[in-house]
């Protein structure tokens, strides 16, 4: 499954320099895995409601060339397998020059909101996920 999302970098997203603050590539990547996820008809805000929580296990990024105020950048994200208990997020975020800027990778875990004891994927995320990776 695959789904590109666009942000033009804010001057509040920037360092000193002009190039985006390394930090603020997380918030992009939550951003982006939202609208993907939103994008197969499936919302964060319904899941939580539903007492599912996904909280971040594990966050990777290799930096490769800087995103500089202004630009337009385009995060692809990639979910390549069926969640069970975790569900993986592969990020490529790339510039209008079609540059790659960094890659990335989250590791979400399904817990129960009232527990925080680990919960399996709901069906209909597993079905949305599905019917794109066919």
């Amino acid at each position: 499954m695959e789904y590109i999302h666009t942000i033009r970098v804010a001057y509040a997203d920037t360092d000193q320099m002009g190039y985006v603050y390394y930090g603020n590539y997380a918030r992009y990547f939550e951003i982006a895995r939202t609208e993907a996820l939103r994008s197969l008809g499936i919302s964060y805000a319904k899941m939580e409601k539903e007492g599912i929580m996904m909280p971040v296990t594990n966050f990777t990024v290799k930096y490769s060339k800087a995103a500089l105020y202004d630009e337009l950048i385009f995060i692809k994200v990639q979910i390549n397998e069926l969640p069970d208990r975790f569900i993986v997020f592969k990020y490529i975020v790339e510039n209008e020059q079609n540059d790659k800027l960094c890659e990335a990778e989250t590791r979400l875990a399904f817990v129960h909101a009232d527990t925080i004891k680990m919960a399996r994927a709901p069906q209909y995320l597993i079905a949305g996920i599905k019917e794109k990776l066919s």
